[in-house]
């Protein structure tokens, strides 16, 4: 099993991000094929970021296939849309 994770340090409209992040990304991110499962939260406490968003693929390769096909360019492309903080993002295997 592969994760990606995604960090987002505070928006500049944290309304927003919530609004947009749930109604519109989310749900570009269930297209992306190789979608094992997929979680997030908004209530991130006692840390830097604001949010997390954890997806499992089945190896880095799937994840890697994911991120070229055309609903991973979408959801790359969606980011600057909402993430106004930034995002850092790390995949790793899980053992």
């Amino acid at each position: 099993m592969h994760r990606l994770t995604v960090l987002y340090p505070p928006p500049a409209d944290p309304d927003h991000f919530r609004e947009y992040y749930v109604s519109t990304h989310l749900p570009l991110v269930a297209k992306m094929p190789g979608l094992i499962q997929s979680q997030y939260s908004l209530d991130v406490v006692g840390s830097k970021y604001f949010a997390v968003f954890h997806a499992d693929f089945e190896s880095a390769e799937a994840l890697a296939a994911a991120q070229a096909s055309e609903a991973g360019k979408a959801v790359s492309a969606d980011v600057p849309n909402y993430a106004t903080g930034g995002v850092e993002v790390m995949h790793y295997t899980l053992s």
